[in-house]
């Protein structure tokens, strides 16, 4: 009976330790996973860590460069704020090139009215000999028609003849002064021109072979090109095939990845339906021992006393419990199949030793060899760059630094645009509410500003703070309770007239006056227009304090909604 009830069991038994060895293999594939992609996750942290840090150094030196440029501006624009203002926000190059621009435009318009101051006096010259010639004419006529003697006529021809003489003499002699200075600045340009030529003639002898070298330059430039765009081109077909490749061998592990999950699942499913059909057949097969051991102590208590039968349970029972500490296991048939299963574990093991360490080996032989082949390709590469490549890669990146800073300018400017369109409209709101307040007398009005200007707002400013003081001085002191409680009385008074019909005329009740305010009637009366005006002067002022003061409360309702 034992060895007919032993003989299933291996077969399953097998199974299951097969399955145990897949699992295992299994288990060890996603351990290598997980901890290469713990590896790569880590690369990769710190590479955004030293990302990080080259950015914040990027950050800080171009902030270092503009505030170099605005410390240079402001030090050459010292006492000029307007020109200062017009080149807030520009780099030091764009400042250089918009005063260039300005200098061009003055000399132009210099140039311009030099030659318009020039043509005017040659014309005044010409009129001036004009209106002396008109004189001795004039002159002349009047001797002939008064009938003066011959002498007279003659000595005034001479003298008009002398005077014209000295007038030609004196242009004579300004243009020959004129000539002289052009003509030194002639032979000034010729000497000049002159040395430009003897220049030119010692560059001529050496030109030739400057013009040999900086063609062979040209040529050995050309021939690194050609390498170059060569090398390029093998460059970018090797990358796109590693990436064609890379992106296959990732297609690849994701669908082995699957298989192996969907195979570790169906192994487990399997594998607990082998167990379950274990345990059921171990179940029969205890209930069939159970009842062979009955059998079989009946039979022993026939034989054996109670003293051997107590005395071979005590061993047993101390076996077995030093087996179930050492395995961990309280079941006997996994205490067997533990036994059984660890020969064929060992044995997996150091298949998986010798196996790991053949593929060390082999991957670092072809490590070598790629590391070999980088240096040499590394080092080939380096001696064929050329000082042109190195040129423009260093002119391209300056051009993004430049882009990026033009950029961020223009991101500034226009919100200070924005904000100073806000502004402008806020002052000019107060403005328009204070506008029925009288400024202070201390106050001197300024001349007529244009309102699109800069300046009109400061003005606009200035007189709005004149008149919050004069307000705030003036309410100093009352209470504000009863200012509002009057505006409402007189608007309610006001209202009331409004609807009365125009034939419905008001009579005024004569008031009660002393004998010593009687005779002060129309000195009082001037005061009374005055303070009918600043009681409208106070009721709009009380209306403005209080509209302020309920837009005050209101503010730190919003905030708290906000939170």
């Amino acid at each position: 009976m034992p060895a007919t009830s032993h003989l299933p069991k291996q077969p399953i038994q097998e199974q299951i330790a097969e399955l145990n060895r897949k699992i295992a293999l299994l288990d060890g594939d996603r351990k290598a996973y997980y901890e290469s992609s713990q590896w790569t996750m880590k690369k990769n942290r710190e590479m955004v860590s030293q990302l990080r840090q080259e950015n914040k150094q990027l950050h800080k030196l171009k902030a270092d460069a503009v505030a170099m440029d605005d410390k240079v501006l402001n030090e050459a624009f010292h006492n000029r704020n307007v020109e200062r203002a017009a080149l807030r926000g520009k780099s030091g190059k764009q400042a250089i090139t918009i005063v260039d621009h300005k200098v061009c435009d003055t000399i132009k318009r210099l140039n311009d009215l030099r030659h318009k101051t020039e043509v005017k006096q040659k014309k005044l010259a010409e009129l001036q000999t004009q209106h002396d010639q008109m004189i001795t004419d004039a002159s002349a006529a009047q001797e002939m028609s008064t009938g003066e003697s011959e002498d007279a006529q003659r000595r005034r021809q001479g003298s008009a003849r002398r005077a014209a003489t000295d007038q030609t003499l004196r242009q004579l002699e300004n243009r020959l002064d004129k000539m002289m200075l052009k003509c030194q600045e002639a032979e000034h340009i010729r000497k000049t021109y002159q040395q430009i030529k003897v220049h030119l003639g010692k560059e001529g002898l050496t030109y030739a072979n400057q013009l040999d070298a900086l063609e062979a330059e040209i040529l050995r430039a050309r021939s690194e090109l050609t390498e170059l765009k060569a090398m390029n081109n093998d460059a970018q077909l090797a990358r796109d095939a590693a990436r064609g490749e890379l992106s296959k061998h990732e297609e690849q592990v994701l669908r082995e990845r699957r298989e192996r999950e969907t195979a570790l699942n169906e192994y487990k499913k399997l594998a607990e339906e082998k167990k379950a059909h274990a345990e059921r057949v171990e179940r029969r097969m205890q209930r069939a021992s159970l009842q062979q051991e009955e059998l079989q102590q009946e039979q022993q208590k026939q034989q054996m006393t109670l003293e051997e039968q107590e005395r071979k349970i005590t061993t047993y029972e101390e076996a077995f419990r030093h087996i179930k500490e050492a395995t961990g296991v309280s079941d006997t048939q996994e205490v067997v199949q533990r036994f059984m299963s660890q020969g064929d574990t060992q044995r997996h093991l150091e298949e998986l030793k010798r196996e790991n360490e053949k593929q060390l080996s082999r991957l670092k032989e072809e490590k070598e060899k790629l590391q070999a082949e980088f240096e040499d390709m590394k080092y080939s590469g380096e001696a064929k760059l050329s000082s042109g490549q190195r040129m423009l890669e260093e002119m391209q990146s300056h051009l993004d630094g430049e882009e990026g800073r033009r950029d961020e300018a223009q991101d500034k400017l226009e919100r200070a645009s924005h904000i100073l369109v806000s502004v402008k409209s806020g002052v000019e709101h107060l403005a328009d509410k204070l506008q029925h307040i009288k400024a202070a007398k201390g106050h001197v009005p300024t001349a007529k500003i244009s309102p699109t200007s800069d300046e009109y707002v400061l003005d606009l400013l200035s007189i709005s703070e004149e008149k919050l003081l004069k307000l705030m001085e003036e309410l100093d002191g009352k209470d504000l309770q009863e200012i509002i409680k009057q505006m409402e009385e007189e608007e309610f008074h006001a209202s009331i007239e409004t609807k009365v019909p125009s034939h419905n005329t008001r009579i005024k009740l004569p008031q009660t006056q002393k004998q010593g305010d009687i005779y002060q009637d129309d000195e009082d009366s001037g005061d009374d227009e005055d303070s009918t005006l600043t009681r409208q002067q106070l009721k709009r002022q009380a209306q403005q304090i209080v509209d302020s003061k309920t837009r005050k409360r209101t503010k730190p309702r919003k905030k708290k909604g906000k939170q």
